[in-house]
């Protein structure tokens, strides 16, 4: 029996077990033959699958059947933890030898002995914003670090970050187990042992992007398996560029003052520090589009100078220091190193390269990304492993941008959803243009009515944030219902208090039109106050505009628009049993006769409408059903 069939077969066993009885999907069946027959054959498949899919199964299930070793790797925490805690443990259960599964995250995720043993030893312990760790919380990280087996920071609730980069190392600090007197015993040895044994191993999207753009990390692998993979192309580029800020230059200062304390070398970084901060602030949104000025190139010169300083300070340290400070000296000689990579990088200007200048307040940051990736993912990916890609909305543009070959598999399963049944869509034709003075007043009379008769139940979907927070704060006192709005909490508690008040509504921005799970009656309106085309300012994105040309809107812009677009309305149908309205406050979805249907086509096949009366009557319908059920 060939591989397709095997996992076919496999697959009809697999969901008739699962605990809800499980249903056979058109789409989830040829997904799975599809990846069956890309790893079967060697080669690379991009398959666009609808919510509801069941995408998880139908790629590890053949996954598992091939004998390879797989990667998956995925771009939200959420579905890591979906398929290490409920996925992978299900289907494990299925089959007559267990899969060895692991998860793998970054190095800084995982508690350091080593460093744990120095804070508990050492008062004079200096972190890098000048606090210091409590002798409760340190009493708290040794019971953790002799009860967890995993040392992973996950499992701790209430350790703040500044502790935690006390008692953590960065990729670019860890010397290493071999030169680590808590080598044998590191916890991300321990985490990278079990990767290494794993037939499967889920690691997030970014560390996968650093091991094939940077350096060489991850276990070797046959295959790897790209979920939610319409962020491939940002996340490789943001892992493949440079960055350097005042608060990097601080962090490595700290970490040779703590072991130098009678040289100059430290005070001299932290006021070039200062030198860099104020060179940076007045070009704060500004592309570099030659790499450099003058004035930054001196300053960075000076910089290298006084960072490369700090080498020569740590060389002081004789051999015959303590263990625990020879060890500190390594970790900052390793900082450094890597701080005078990036200076030296992002010294010149390299044509096929963006640099920009960006954040705010004390910390604003000199960046440096490649203009494209696809020969990256080429030279470092394809040619090396199969590919498969999945997402529940893959750009049309992804096989020529992610550089896959002429023969690379690409099909679209949809979705089992009935959306013409379950979902309408309203978009608001009649409101006035965005860019109109009286569009932003009559936009939220929309709001407030399209909540009312929905009874909450709502989640909101900004570009800006500054037009969420005036919506929220006019909305707010306007109904009976709560309402919360991003900043008001963590993401997580406040994901927590939507779901679990059907009547709560949640106003966000960009952050939460993906990776949102709220199904059933607490989410049956999702509001999207404005079609999200790209910032024209981002400066990357201004250099890929420049090298489209003329093409520039519908290569670039209008795909990541029509991407988002799909991603935020996705938000509403999770389940079978999910119905609602998708309400797009944009009247050019509607008008646009140059790229309306692009975005109306990327769109779930949901019934259309213009018509808020008709809008409200289905929502006010909806919510009676759902108080009648209770």
């Amino acid at each position: 029996m060939n591989l397709v069939n095997q996992s076919l077969e496999l697959l009809a066993k697999v969901t008739s077990n699962l605990p809800d009885g499980g249903e056979r999907r058109v789409g989830q069946d040829e997904m799975t033959a599809t990846v069956a027959e890309s790893l079967a054959k060697g080669g690379h498949a991009v398959v666009q699958a609808g919510t509801g899919t069941g995408k998880s199964l139908a790629y590890l299930v053949p996954a598992v059947l091939s004998g390879q070793k797989v990667v998956v790797a995925t771009a939200t925490k959420a579905l890591q933890d979906q398929l290490a805690d409920k996925d992978l443990p299900f289907l494990s259960d299925q089959l007559d030898t267990p899969i060895k599964f692991a998860i793998l995250k970054g190095r800084s995720n995982y508690l350091c002995l080593q460093r744990l043993s120095e804070a508990e030893s050492s008062t004079e312990l200096t972190l890098e914003l000048g606090d210091r760790v409590s002798n409760k919380t340190l009493k708290q990280l040794r019971v953790f670090a002799d009860q967890s087996e995993t040392g992973d920071r996950a499992e701790l609730t209430d350790v703040n970050d500044v502790d935690w980069q006390s008692v953590s190392v960065s990729r670019q600090e860890c010397p290493g187990s071999q030169r680590c007197p808590a080598g044998d015993s590191c916890f991300a040895e321990k985490a990278w042992r079990r990767a290494a044994d794993a037939d499967v191993l889920v690691v997030n999207l970014y560390l996968y992007a650093i091991d094939i753009a940077v350096e060489s990390i991850l276990p070797h692998h046959e295959t790897v398996i790209i979920d939610e993979a319409h962020q491939l192309e940002d996340i490789v580029a943001q892992a493949a560029g440079r960055y350097l800020s005042p608060a990097r230059l601080v962090a490595v200062a700290s970490a040779t003052k703590s072991v130098v304390a009678d040289s100059d070398a430290p005070k001299a970084v932290e006021e070039a520090a200062t030198i860099l901060k104020n060179r940076l602030e007045p070009l704060t949104g500004t592309r570099l589009a030659k790499g450099p000025t003058d004035d930054l190139g001196i300053t960075l010169d000076l910089v290298s100078n006084r960072v490369g300083d700090l080498l020569t300070a740590l060389r002081a340290v004789p051999d015959s220091a303590p263990v625990q400070v020879l060890n500190r000296v390594i970790r900052a000689r390793q900082a450094i190193s890597a701080v005078l990579e990036d200076i030296n990088q992002l010294r010149q200007h390299v044509a096929d390269e963006v640099m920009w200048v960006d954040g705010a307040g004390q910390n604003p940051g000199l960046r440096s990304a490649p203009l494209a990736i696809d020969k990256i993912l080429e030279e470092n990916l394809w040619s090396h492993r199969n590919g498969i890609l999945t997402s529940a909305t893959m750009p049309t543009h992804a096989l020529s941008q992610l550089g896959l070959p002429d023969n690379t598999v690409a099909t679209d399963v949809g979705s089992p959803f009935d959306y013409e049944a379950n979902a309408l869509l309203y978009c608001a034709a009649e409101l006035l243009d965005p860019r109109h003075a009286g569009h932003q007043q009559a936009q939220l009379l929309e709001i407030e009515s399209l909540i009312r008769a929905a009874g909450g139940r709502t989640l909101a979907l900004f570009t800006s944030w500054s037009a969420m927070q005036e919506a929220a704060e006019e909305i707010a006192s306007q109904i009976p219902w709560p309402l919360l709005k991003q900043g008001d909490d963590s993401k997580s508690q406040l994901l927590k208090k939507f779901l679990n008040n059907d009547e709560t509504s949640l106003f966000a921005t960009m952050s939460y039109w993906q990776g949102i799970d709220a199904v059933g009656s607490s989410c049956n309106l999702v509001i999207i106050n404005r079609l999200p085309f790209p910032r024209p300012d981002d400066p990357l994105l201004q250099a890929r505009r420049e090298r489209a040309g003329t093409n520039a809107f519908r290569l670039i812009d209008l795909p990541r628009a029509a991407t988002m677009l799909a991603q935020g309305a996705g938000r509403l149908i999770r389940s079978a049993s999910d119905c609602g309205v998708v309400a797009v406050l944009d009247p050019r979805l509607a008008t646009s006769r140059s790229y309306r249907w692009e975005l109306l086509n990327a769109l779930p096949p949901m019934r259309r409408t213009k018509d808020r009366d008709e809008a409200e009557r289905w929502l006010r319908q909806i919510k009676e059903d759902a108080e009648n059920q209770q």
